[in-house]
């Protein structure tokens, strides 16, 4: 795809970090290390605090306890510089899809939002991706769509959403890549297709931290939680 890996790729290091709700530990314990460029599963039952833990590790949410890093860059105190450099793809409740919108104007609004928050010294590095490079990358063919670009999200299959959701956030060009519920409403043979998708965005360059459980035979690591437990990551 022309791009070389771990150019983007970074670091993800995670030591005894807890999340703490109002009603108790929404995760607690998780310990990970991800190499750059390399692609992680987050399991765990629905609860278990897989959303919150990617949005801890996004810059966007505020842990409790324990060290996290990314790209050398500690949580929560340096958390604005890991959201210039985090991307989500699809996040449930987060950043959801407009289903009146059509596939072309996602892309085209996301592309516009990308380069007016692109900082000065990353546009003298490495370009945002164009459309083309970002819906190479999540795998989308958009002339295969019923009505092309065109399309409304709403008439989009649960693969196709999470290939244009993963594409609207390669835009960017994030250097860590957070995706959640990455097995909803797919049945086997398109969770194979989610997951090959992914290690193909790792293997690009780019780190990936993703929720489900299908994806461990690609996966270089997955961490399973447990809500309020100990949580441990294995090869």
């Amino acid at each position: 795809m022309g791009e070389r890996a771990d150019l983007d790729g970074v670091a993800v290091r995670v030591e005894g970090l807890g999340l703490r709700g109002p009603r108790g530990w929404v995760y607690r314990g998780v310990e990970l290390a991800v190499r750059p460029g390399g692609l992680a599963v987050v399991g765990g039952a629905a609860g278990s605090g897989r959303t919150s833990l990617l949005l801890t590790l996004a810059g966007r949410m505020r842990p409790s306890e324990g060290l996290a890093e990314v790209a050398g860059l500690a949580l929560p105190k340096q958390a604005a510089a890991v959201r210039r450099l985090a991307g989500l793809g699809p996040m449930p409740g987060v950043n959801d899809l407009e289903g009146a919108l059509t596939v072309a104007e996602h892309l085209r609004e996301r592309r516009l939002l990308h380069a007016s928050r692109r900082p000065l010294r990353a546009r003298r590095g490495a370009p945002l991706r164009t459309v083309e490079q970002a819906l190479a990358l999540a795998g989308l063919t958009v002339e295969e769509l019923p009505q092309g670009p065109r399309t409304p999200v709403r008439e989009l299959t649960p693969m196709q959403a999470l290939r244009l959701s993963t594409a609207l956030a390669l835009l960017g060009r994030p250097r860590l890549l957070c995706v959640d519920d990455t097995e909803d409403r797919l049945p086997a043979a398109e969770r194979t297709a989610a997951w090959a998708m992914l290690r193909g965005v790792a293997d690009a360059g780019t780190t990936v931290l993703a929720a489900g459980t299908d994806g461990t035979g690609l996966a270089d690591l997955a961490v399973r939680l447990e809500a309020g437990e100990t949580s441990d990551a294995h090869a």
